[in-house]
């Protein structure tokens, strides 16, 4: 079957690469990329658009800044030149079959963007033209606002959602979808896409990755299946670093803050060749921790990353573009632990209830206050990974149009140390899943136009995975286990019954899948554009899964050997399954006037069948519940409707309204069984969310400029008549109908607010400006459960993040900075602990931190 998708999908890639890719004619645009003083810029980019069909093609200017591009019908003709640390510009010119038409294009040093373009559909164009609802900040803002990962992006779009309790414990979501909310099980794949440089990250993990030389980040809402090689049910978040250029340049910037916060990031590129550019960047973030272990005398959930990319850029003519990178990145925090939140009585026997439980084990814990940031936990937390690749991205300017191909590999490395029970009692002693991954991708897409008004991407898609338990997935009981997750009952009591019981599981996990995609604008009129797409999707998984137990009190007596049964069993099971989908979008768009563009879309989506990796519950008699193994896909309906208007320069206004819905919604199950410690994976029957977005700009002049963004999301299950109970019913029915209530992680309102104010100045006697900017986020209330508890949710906050400095006008910078001025106490979020004693811990944001930023620009003239 595989080979066959990949037979099929290259036949109908061949067949979309239009003939008129081979065909010359003489009409040329050429000319010279300057700077501001008239000296020639080499290694920009040059696209050569025509203005009556959108048929584009792509050169870079060489050493004398020149550039051209031939074989052009005659036509008006719009020529966009780009470089990092510039403006990106625009000039026209007419060709008239003739003779080559001369543009020439003058670049300014970057400070302010009246236009953003974006890669969305996987062609530049105009933010404000593109019918999908998309968020861009630009490296300048990520930078500043000190959104070095994607947890910080968050705070910068309200959509977008990040709950990490370690790195592999991560999940992102877009519109409150995307993850199950709770632990990690490695057997699903994420709902939101992680693009860097156009190859897809699979592992939740790389969302914990600081970013690395920055040029834009731009988060796509809603379904993107028919424009990107790995299929998302919730949107993408697409990361573009900055390329090679031929000017020399070298970027520093240092950062020295709260909490020993240190940031050191630094970037040199430049020419090795007339044909041939070099760009390496470092990253190195450390910090100490916000929470103290009193028992350790330590602080604990630090920062110790270290990242590093190289690239070369090798264009051997001006028609074929190659980027070849690589990158390492190295985390080595003590993290992640939470602290003891609160404590919710249940329905079991007082006896099995927290507070009898810790007064019969005479624990006291080190405070109440889960805003001292206290905790006593006995087993150490370790979060270490390496992860890193390489890539090759091949752009060829065919025709009217160009074909890319992008091949990648990564590799992610995972070696954690868990106290899975957050507290000073040895009840999980060990709890560590250290794994190996390893991924391949390819993709190869082309975009162009057909005719004057039939434009095409189309593009073909592979995907290899495997992940192996490195050596074993460990989980083990200490002495006071017994008391936690056992009635006290006489057998129950026998000293060493479950000190040091615990299992070793052996993971194999392979997954393949490849997909064809494409999709097709039509210009039915100068205003009017339909845009259908098509995805066909295949996906192979299996699973070998062993679950050996050892340790405890080694007796033959029955009653002893059951108890320790119903908490660890051993557990084997294989599972091998495949499956295929099509799925596709209709889009039809309209611009209104020239300010006002309207697009509306529906469109089909799924999630691949998942695997469970990390068990699957039992029957009466103890036996695995095979059927548990097998995930089934989700599948998703979903329409949209939106407005971007743009009536004057840098004033944007734009509103989106969506609903969709998912049947067999891929969710995370805690199950009431005693011997249940970690969660598995179920679906839910159907959940929808809706709601409405706001996103937009105002440069009000060149010294002051805002940018705001809303969101109303109302997410529910619509039908989940099976779900666990909450905390609270623990000890009562172990299924309850959850069914019209919340999802969880879903604020209903989010919002973030910024703005920059700066005034020309000088200091020591070199010209710049004086700034000062300000960037708000909030969220209200939302469930931290699975299925919704009151004693589960997390209050609203809002957060506000100032800065002030100076810019000097050749590109350096010196700025103060505080993070959560106001030192708003909050949780990211709650956490049940494991055995439900009614105990449940949480994990508190960032206090107020205060630094100072220096950044270096250095670019030869």
């Amino acid at each position: 079957m595989f080979r066959r998708v990949f037979v099929l999908s290259a036949v109908l890639l061949a067949g979309l690469i239009p003939a008129t890719a081979i065909a010359q004619t003489a009409a040329a645009v050429g000319g010279v990329v300057r700077d501001s003083s008239g000296g020639a810029i080499p290694g920009a980019t040059v696209r050569v658009i025509n203005e009556a069909t959108g048929a584009a093609q792509e050169a870079i200017s060489d050493a004398e800044g020149s550039y051209q591009v031939t074989d052009l019908a005659p036509g008006q003709y719009r020529v966009e030149a780009a470089l990092d640390g510039f403006e990106p510009a625009v000039a026209r010119g007419t060709v008239d079959g003739r003779q080559a038409a001369k543009i020439d294009v003058t670049l300014t040093p970057a400070r302010f963007t009246e236009g953003v373009v974006v890669t969305a559909r996987r062609v530049e164009e105009a933010v404000q033209e593109v019918p999908i609802p998309v968020s861009v900040l630009s490296g300048e803002l990520v930078a500043s606002a000190g959104a070095f990962n994607v947890n910080r992006v968050k705070e910068l779009i309200p959509t977008v959602q990040f709950y990490s309790s370690n790195p592999r414990n991560s999940s992102v979501t877009i519109r409150g979808i995307g993850s199950p909310f709770g632990l990690t099980n490695d057997g699903i794949e994420p709902g939101v896409g992680l693009y860097i440089d156009g190859v897809f990250y699979a592992r939740p993990a790389s969302a914990t990755l600081d970013f690395l030389d920055v040029a834009q980040v731009e988060v796509l809402r809603g379904p993107q299946g028919t424009l990107f090689g790995k299929n998302t049910t919730a949107g993408a978040i697409n990361v573009t670093s900055k390329r090679p250029n031929f000017t020399p340049e070298s970027n520093v910037e240092l950062a020295y803050g709260s909490f020993n916060f240190v940031q050191a990031k630094a970037s040199l590129s430049g020419p090795l060749s007339d044909k041939v550019a070099a760009r390496v960047s470092f990253s190195g973030t450390g910090r100490d921790g916000f929470i103290f272990n009193t028992a350790t005398q330590t602080d604990t959930n630090t920062l110790n990353n270290l990242g590093f990319r190289g690239q070369l850029l090798i264009a051997p003519s001006k028609r074929v573009v190659m980027n070849v990178s690589v990158d390492h990145t190295r985390q080595r925090p003590e993290g992640y632990a939470q602290v003891i939140a609160g404590v919710a009585p249940t329905l079991r026997p007082a006896n099995r209830q927290y507070a009898a439980i810790a007064a019969d084990l005479g624990y006291t814990a080190p405070s109440s206050n889960p805003f001292d940031r206290l905790t006593d936990t006995d087993t150490s937390w370790q979060s270490n990974q390496d992860l890193g690749g390489g890539s090759v991205n091949i752009d060829w300017t065919v025709g009217p149009g160009r074909l890319t191909s992008t091949t990648a590999f990564r590799y992610w490395n995972w070696d954690p140390s868990n106290d899975r029970d957050f507290i000073g009692l040895p009840v999980t002693s060990i709890s560590a899943a250290p794994s190996k991954q390893h991924q391949w991708t390819q993709e190869v897409r082309y975009a162009g136009a057909l005719s004057s008004r039939v434009n095409i991407v189309t593009g073909i898609f592979a995907f290899s995975q495997a992940l192996d338990s490195n050596p074993s997935f460990k989980q083990e009981q200490g002495s006071a286990a017994a008391r936690f997750l056992l009635a006290p009952t006489p057998p129950a009591l026998t000293p060493g019954l479950l000190d040091g019981y615990g299992f070793d599981q052996f993971l194999k996990f392979r997954n393949v899948s490849a997909a064809a995609f494409g999709q097709i604008e039509v210009l039915v009129t100068d205003r009017l554009r339909i845009l259908p797409g098509l995805r066909f999707n295949y996906d192979q998984k299996d699973v070998d899964f062993n679950q050996t137990v050892y340790g405890g009190l080694q007796t033959a007596d029955p009653a002893l050997v059951a108890l320790k049964l119903s908490v660890l069993a051993p557990q084997a099971y294989t599972a091998d399954v495949d499956d295929t989908n099509t799925s596709g979008q209709l889009t039809v768009a309209y611009k209104v006037t020239d300010a006002v563009n309207t697009y509306g879309t529906y469109s089909t989506g799924f999630k691949s069948v998942g695997l469970n990796l990390n068990g699957v519950p039992t029957d009466a008699l103890g036996r695995p519940i095979l059927s548990a193994a097998t995930v089934k896909p989700e599948d998703v309906r979903h329409v949209e409707f939106g407005v971007k208007t743009e009536f004057r320069p840098g004033y944007t206004a734009n509103v989106t309204f969506f609903n969709t819905g998912i049947d067999d919604y891929q969710t995370q199950v805690v199950n009431a069984q005693v011997g249940v410690l970690r969660g598995y994976l179920a679906n839910a029957e159907k959940v929808r969310v809706r709601g409405a977005e706001f996103d937009g700009n105002a440069r009000i002049n060149k010294r002051l400029s805002f940018y705001g963004a809303a969101a109303y999301t109302d997410g529910i299950y619509v039908s989940f008549p099976d779900a666990p109970p909450p905390l609270e019913e623990t000890g009562g029915p172990q299924v309850k109908d959850i069914s019209g209530s919340v999802l969880p992680g879903i604020s209903k309102w989010a919002l973030t607010f910024g703005g920059e104010y700066n005034n020309p100045a000088t200091l020591f006697s070199q010209a710049g400006e004086l700034f000062g900017a300000v960037d708000t986020s909030y969220r209200s209330e939302f469930s931290s459960s699975p299925s919704a508890s009151r004693y589960m949710m997390v209050d609203g906050y809002g957060l506000i993040n100032v800065r002030a400095g100076f810019r000097w006008s050749e590109g350096w910078s010196v700025f103060l900075w505080s993070r959560n001025v106001l030192d708003k106490q909050y949780f990211e979020f709650l956490t049940a602990q494991p055995g439900n004693s009614g105990l449940y811990v949480g994990l508190p944001g960032d206090p107020r931190t205060i630094g100072l930023t220096v950044r270096m620009n250095l670019r030869s003239k």
